[in-house]
């Protein structure tokens, strides 16, 4: 199916690695434009050639730190306009109210949620000039599942969720889409090294990561194309009326909860 995408502009934040970098691969095997961002030039510079070798693809990277001073202007002025924004930077820490301490939680908070707030502010603008344009949160489905041992990234998620709600509420009043994306567990290094600590804390032995990895709906977790994939729909025309809404991606273990 032509998703329509060929020669569309797409930003996209935290790149150099994971769903990020897999974002990177499907939007450039649809033809599109790329401008990476991450804090890792090497692992950009890495990605970008791959991509240009195996799809022609044209691809601009800006290795930088989004929480420091003036990050969000420099994103913006490197970036010029794009059709698509893709909020994919931060990952926030796991751990209790007591194991979070504030130092770790606004850390966390500051990269992923005032990160994705405050470039949304900035992007938007420019895609209303130019009278359109697509943003996309990956959020994560701790926002609907209320976790006290991942607090800070459930309350994080969470207000994400409602932030792309309330804005895509209304943005179709300027022609630009806003949606957020609630992955699951993706296979990734970080879910590995999730699953170990759990494993550690829950078993007493890291190394039986693989009994956790089995409860998952059919027994894995989500792939990072099978992530990637729901974006380029969602990024593309052929979801011209998808804004304001959460897509969840979890095999459904947001939905099994039960009465009994």
């Amino acid at each position: 199916m032509d998703m329509k995408l060929s020669g569309r502009r797409v930003l996209i934040t935290g790149a150099s690695q994971g769903i990020g970098a897999g974002l990177a691969k499907a939007f450039a095997a649809e033809g599109c434009q790329l401008v990476l961002t991450a804090r890792s030039a090497d692992k950009l510079q890495q990605l970008a050639a791959d991509l240009r070798a195996a799809h022609d693809a044209h691809v601009e990277v800006l290795a930088l730190d989004m929480t420091a001073s003036g990050a969000i202007a420099e994103i913006i002025a490197f970036s010029g306009d794009v059709d698509v924004l893709v909020n994919n930077a931060g990952a926030i820490p796991g751990g209790t109210l007591w194991d979070v301490d504030e130092s770790a939680w606004r850390k966390g908070w500051e990269l992923k949620v005032f990160g994705y707030i405050d470039l949304t502010r900035a992007m938007y603008a420019r895609m209303k000039v130019r009278g359109g344009g697509v943003i996309l949160n990956n959020i994560g489905n701790g926002g609907q599942n209320f976790d006290f041992n991942y607090i800070a990234g459930s309350t994080g998620n969470a207000a994400l969720m409602a932030f792309t709600c309330a804005l895509g509420g209304r943005s179709l009043e300027d022609g630009i889409r806003v949606v957020g994306v609630n992955p699951g567990p993706v296979a990734t290094q970080r879910i590995e090294k999730v699953l170990r600590n759990h494993a550690a804390r829950l078993l007493g032995d890291e190394t039986r990561s693989g009994e956790l990895m089995a409860t998952y709906p059919l027994g894995r977790a989500a792939s990072v194309e099978e992530v990637a994939d729901l974006f380029v729909y969602l990024a593309s025309p052929r979801s011209a009326y998808t804004s304001g809404s959460i897509v969840t991606v979890d095999g459904g273990i947001s939905s099994r909860r039960s009465v009994a």
